[in-house]
């Protein structure tokens, strides 16, 4: 039977295509946006029809609707909620965007996460509770956002070009309108493998209830396995055994896993009988398991990632001596898998020219600052970033490693972060980072320059003598990064800022801040008898 929805123009502007999901809570179709020239979104409908005597319900809608879109522009790991309303039936509905991935209970039961791939959805699926228990300001109102329905299946991954691996979490509010519209005054809604105990007891919840709900998930993700069974899948069963049952360890599901004590003890925190006993704020949670990232120093190896896209690796030119230049380029993701280096050797042209002409701006402070700017070499622009430093620092790391990424945010505000990096052995590692905003002139001609040369110029000023260019160095850029660069430059023209620029620079900040270690790992790795190892 057809489903009649198919074809069907929602608020005169979203037209559904295809039956893409259902669940307890409603149904998901992809849809398109044929006011934006068909862009493709999601539109979920909510499980419940609000008539016109439940006005309070109806408010309530509105304003959970507006907090959950107020979430997605916050954290990059909540999905993003554009549009919200109620069609001719008085049937809620969500306009979220269109993502295609594969959810979390699909890839564990493909296979088992290694730890550092779990690591890293823990701590993004953490980040995004955090945003929503910290509250959200509407109309002057801090309201803390809970869950209410953690589970594998409510997690979304997909593969982002410019962070890699990213989990985002789904139907954040949901669950507590739809308990709103029962008459029962002890309602009970969630997953019963996953709720906590008070939530059994229809309890009002907060933030420790979803910490529970995430013990129990991260459980599974590292075992396959769950923490807790009950002998019948109903709710009087499961109502014992969340309150009961102690979980099972580790070693009794899976007596073959590695698992650093510190994350099995962090699991079963989490999963305490009593609210009290766990983990009274995600914030404690994300302090253990970025401790222990960074204390294991884990890479991922190939299997914690899907089949990367081959790249070339070149074999390496030694550079000739009079010319001590080159461009080394690591085309890595945020999620760092095996090595993949590329060397790109290059005789700078006209670099003479450059040095007798560049001149540091007038507008500009005499100060330690990284800024782009165009420089023109035979009537041709060209990108180029401008550094100033100390003229000693400047010496120390002529001679290095060149790294660089970007990073791109669409929400709230189209943002690009522009990362360089510099780095030798003797003297470690200079990061030379810029935030281009793709809503202006300036961010547009750049990251469009970029794509189209595949290469840039970092110009080094000395602060001791400012008036003209010391020294020049080239990077080059990876294949795949120059095709994003230029869907991300389209994509900013058209996205409309629905925020501060700050708070899409604040995501991109904790981002950066976390990939910091990976990236010194990676170009650690690269031999000290490398041809191209320059380090003084």
């Amino acid at each position: 039977m057809s489903d009649p929805n198919i074809g069907r123009l929602l608020g005169s502007r979203y037209q559904l295509q295809e039956l893409i999901g259902t669940g307890a809570m409603g149904r998901v179709y992809r849809a398109k946006d044929i006011l934006l020239g068909g862009v493709p979104v999601a539109v979920k409908f909510l499980a419940l029809s609000i008539q016109n005597e439940k006005m309070r319900l109806q408010e309530r809608f509105e304003r959970e609707a507006k907090t959950c879109a107020l979430l997605g522009q916050k954290s990059i790991h909540i999905v993003r909620v554009m549009d919200y309303g109620l069609d001719e039936n008085k049937t809620p509905f969500y306009v979220m965007e269109y993502l295609q991935g594969q959810s979390l209970s699909q890839i564990i039961r493909q296979n088992n996460l290694t730890l550092p791939r779990f690591l890293s959805m823990a701590r993004q699926i953490s980040l995004g509770l955090q945003c929503a228990h910290d509250g959200i300001p509407v109309d002057g109102t801090i309201y803390p956002i809970i869950h209410r329905d953690i589970k594998p299946s409510n997690m979304l991954v997909i593969q982002d070009p410019s962070f890699g691996e990213l989990v985002k979490v789904l139907d954040f509010g949901i669950a507590k309108l739809l308990q709103a519209n029962s008459d029962q005054t002890k309602f009970y809604l969630g997953t019963l493998a996953y709720s906590s105990p008070e939530q059994m007891e229809g309890k009002e919840l907060d933030n420790r209830s979803d910490i529970y709900s995430l013990g129990v998930m991260m459980f599974e993700m590292l075992t396959g396995k769950m923490p807790l069974v009950a002998p019948t899948h109903s709710f009087g069963a499961w109502y014992k055994t969340h309150h009961s049952q102690e979980p099972r360890s580790f070693a009794a599901v899976n007596p073959g896993l590695e698992i650093p004590q510190e994350v099995q003890n962090l699991v079963m925190s989490c999963l305490a009988k009593s609210p009290k006993d766990r983990p009274q704020k995600v914030s404690e949670i994300l302090a253990v398991l970025e401790s222990i990232e960074k204390n294991y120093h884990l890479r991922p190896t190939k299997t914690d990632q899907p089949a990367p896209t081959p790249k070339s690796t070149p074999e390496a030119t030694p550079t000739p001596a009079s010319t001590p230049v080159r461009a080394l380029t690591i085309p890595v993701e945020p999620k760092i898998s095996e090595p993949q280096i590329k060397a790109d050797v290059q005789i700078l042209p006209s670099h003479d020219e450059i040095l007798r002409s560049a001149r540091w701006p007038e507008n500009k402070p005499i100060a330690d600052i990284v800024f782009p700017q165009t420089i023109h070499i035979n009537e041709e622009v060209l990108p180029a970033l401008w550094v100033m430093l100390p003229q000693q620092e400047i010496i120390k790391r002529y001679a290095c490693n060149r790294y660089n990424q970007f990073l791109f945010l669409p929400t709230p505000h189209p943002m690009l972060l522009w990362i360089t990096v510099i780095y030798n052995r003797k003297h470690g590692v200079k990061w030379l980072p810029h935030y281009l905003d793709l809503k202006t002139n300036l961010g547009q001609e750049i990251i469009r320059l970029l794509a189209k040369t595949g290469y840039y110029r970092l110009l080094f000023f000395a602060r001791e003598s400012p008036s003209r260019c010391s020294h020049i160095l080239l990077c080059s850029i990876a294949a795949a990064q120059r095709q994003n660069l230029i869907k991300w430059a389209e994509e900013g023209k058209i996205l409309a800022s629905s925020a501060d620029p700050q708070l899409s620079k604040n995501v991109l900040k904790r981002e950066y801040e976390k990939i910091k270690p990976q990236i010194i790992s990676k170009l650690e790795l690269i031999a000290t008898d490398s041809p191209f190892d320059f380090s003084a």
